[in-house]
């Protein structure tokens, strides 16, 4: 029987050579902590789902104005987590394909400290920084 594979920590990630980029070991890495992210998610979803469906009879004014403003902010933020979602599971299928770690404007390494910090991400931080720029200067 083989002996199961030990995910990296991220001191090891870290510190692995840049021949190693995205080899499947970081694959590994990052598709366990994409895959944790997307069960988190799913979980905040269903809890807001069961919180939103309890029902609860309040006949003062300030006080159902209080509960419907924190039921629109459990709102938003699962808006939020909903795109984040579908972030994560695009992510997933990049790492699939191959194309996860790099840059899907200049075709570079992305970076695993970035990755770290944003496993969804899919730009490189300088042609994020010029996105940043150009959004800043005409709009969305």
């Amino acid at each position: 029987m083989a002996a199961k594979k030990t995910l990296l920590t991220e001191q090891e990630l870290l510190a692995m050579p840049e021949k190693d980029y995205m080899d499947d070991r970081q694959l590994a890495f990052f598709r366990n902590r994409l895959v944790e992210m997307e069960a988190e998610l799913r979980i905040n979803a269903d809890q807001t789902t069961e919180h939103l469906r309890e029902t609860v009879v309040v006949p003062d004014p300030a006080d159902r104005a209080t509960i419907e403003e924190e039921h629109a902010l459990e709102l938003r933020t699962r808006d939020r987590e909903r795109k984040l979602l579908k972030k994560v599971q695009a992510a997933i299928q990049r790492i699939d394909s191959g194309d996860y770690g790099w840059c899907e404007e200049t075709g570079e390494p992305i970076g695993v400290a970035r990755l770290l910090a944003r496993p969804t991400a899919t730009l490189c931080l300088d042609a994020q920084l010029r996105r940043e720029i150009r959004q800043k200067m005409y709009g969305n």
